[in-house]
């Protein structure tokens, strides 16, 4: 699936009402509603190659302090996917687009931020952001690797690092995999 978001008001204004209301729930101390609607088409009628449809979500949240609403805002997303159109009801694509970004900001993101420090990396030059992400991407397959073939009982990220002595990392990145 592909991703746009900002378009014209009259563009997102074209696919709504919507075919999917979550209608309200309360998470992360707040109130949220997610609409989906889409727009079966040819790959030619989209210009893009492989595009079956296009989906629109708006999403509504009320901010909640103390059981009030402090802040409201509203968002709408744009993707383009090549599922075919019957091939997925509308509250499915709705939890693939939800989990996708769960996923995302949960697993990877969580642990190259908090466990590996990127966001506050002070490297700026795109040469040395290359072989810093690449160095943390090996460090992370190797924790990964480790858990598959049951050599670390270690079971987060964290406290595998923890655990390894000097010795073991250089044994880890020396030997073959």
């Amino acid at each position: 699936m592909a991703f746009w978001s900002g378009l014209k008001s009259s563009f997102r204004k074209s696919f709504f009402p919507s075919e999917y209301d979550t209608g309200w729930s309360k998470e992360h101390g707040r109130l949220v509603r997610w609409r989906l609607q889409r727009v079966s088409l040819s790959p030619e009628e989209a210009g893009l190659c492989g595009c079956w449809q296009f989906v629109a979500v708006w999403r509504e949240r009320k901010e909640l302090r103390q059981g009030k609403v402090t802040e409201e805002s509203q968002e709408y997303s744009f993707y383009c996917t090549s599922a075919a159109p019957k091939q997925y009801r509308a509250q499915q694509l709705l939890e693939i687009i939800r989990s996708h970004w769960s996923s995302s900001e949960n697993g990877a993101h969580y642990r190259r931020d908090v466990s590996l420090g990127e966001d506050a990396s002070r490297i700026s030059g795109p040469k040395g952001a290359y072989v810093m992400a690449t160095l943390r991407n090996l460090l992370l397959g190797l924790f990964e690797l480790q858990k598959h073939r049951g050599q670390t009982k270690a079971r987060t990220f964290p406290g595998w690092r923890r655990k390894l002595t000097n010795t073991q990392k250089m044994q880890l990145l020396t030997r073959s995999l």
